[in-house]
């Protein structure tokens, strides 16, 4: 087990470690003067009629997060101060047409905070630090809380605070917590309470080191993300399915990161796994492809107009919602879903309705 925990705490170390060089970067870049002022803003229209674009999946930081654990075993993970949002994100935004962005902090590496009090001083500095960015952006930004959910009651708690009393619009998640799935019933709590709330939890992995075995992400193609990251979704979503999660909290929202991982793109195995495998066990009450079409939502990072036809086909027009994962460089989907073979309709769900809709803008 030491190897293991030694191979996570590096991988996660790695990660973070381009996140804080590679994006501040990229973000320099990003912030160098613009030759005529403020970038124009994009006008986004189907059918000719202009649409408003709602970006499910962005991330940002928020500054003091090293003070804080300071002389922690997470010490590495403060070092680096904020990702700054100011005018060079909004920039970006008019780009592309984005009318409102929500923006969340990734890596829950506070998971591994085994002192109650640290990991709520976490999560109320980058709350509160998220919180007042929306305010300075009013129009433009809103947030998800990242809970401390090595604490179920505890990330219960901050969520309740932070859409009551922050304004935040729901909660962002990672795929386990230290190796443990969230379909277990010691996390019901927190998924009871974004229930009670109505707001939606986004799901976002982080190279599935807990499946991975050391190793298996080495060599070129950067593997832990781009077929990490799917599988961890996929399995993060098919546990809420098969051990009966979504049963137990029906009126539960879940967005699955990067198009919902593999599970849209290969339902037909999903689907036949409870009727053709003897040892398969699952206690889910209905059809894969019913929780697809109600409870689970996938953004739309998958780049192609043919595959946001095949996610419409999968999954219906409304779990699906446009996503650009700002400030790291992927293709943008705008275009994407406007070429796609989809009705009028269903862009404008895709663009903006449906998250419009569960964020009760």
């Amino acid at each position: 087990m030491r190897n293991r925990r030694e191979f996570i705490k590096g991988v996660a170390g790695g990660v973070a470690g381009t996140l804080v060089g590679g994006s501040a970067f990229l973000n320099a870049a990003r912030q160098a003067p613009q030759a005529g002022g403020p970038v124009a803003k994009r006008d986004v229209r189907v059918a000719g009629k202009k649409v408003k674009v709602v970006d499910i999946h962005a991330h940002a930081n928020v500054n003091g997060i090293g003070d804080i654990v300071k002389g922690t075993p997470m010490e590495r993970f403060g070092r680096g101060g904020g990702r700054e949002v100011g005018a060079e994100r909004i920039d970006d935004l008019n780009k592309r047409g984005i009318d409102l962005q929500v923006v969340h902090i990734n890596m829950f590496w506070w998971y591994a905070a085994t002192d109650r009090d640290l990991a709520a001083h976490i999560v109320q500095t980058q709350d509160e630090g998220l919180s007042k960015l929306c305010a300075a952006y009013p129009d433009r930004l809103a947030a998800f809380t990242s809970p401390s959910l090595q604490f179920p009651d505890l990330a219960a708690q901050q969520l309740e605070h932070a859409v009551k009393n922050l304004g935040l619009r729901g909660a962002a998640v990672g795929g386990h917590v230290n190796g443990e799935q969230l379909s277990m019933p010691k996390y019901d709590p927190f998924w009871a309470k974004a229930q009670e709330l109505g707001v939606i939890v986004f799901m976002h992995p982080n190279g599935a080191t807990n499946v991975a075995k050391m190793g298996a992400w080495d060599g070129p193609g950067d593997l832990g993300n781009i077929l990490g990251n799917p599988l961890e979704t996929i399995l993060f979503l098919s546990h809420m399915i098969y051990d009966g999660t979504f049963d137990r909290f029906p009126r539960l929202k879940v967005c699955g990161a990067h198009g919902g991982g593999y599970l849209p793109s290969y339902l037909g195995r999903s689907e036949a796994a409870c009727h053709v495998r003897n040892n398969a066990m699952c206690v889910n009450k209905r059809e894969v492809h019913e929780y697809l079409h109600d409870q689970i939502l996938a953004d739309s990072m998958v780049f192609s107009p043919e595959a946001i036809r095949h996610m419409v086909a999968e999954m219906g027009p409304s779990q699906i919602m446009y996503g650009t994962d700002i400030p790291l460089v992927w293709p943008d989907t705008v275009d994407s879903i406007l070429q796609a073979e989809i009705p009028d309709s269903a862009k404008e769900a895709l663009l903006g309705g449906n998250a419009a809709k569960l964020l009760k803008l």
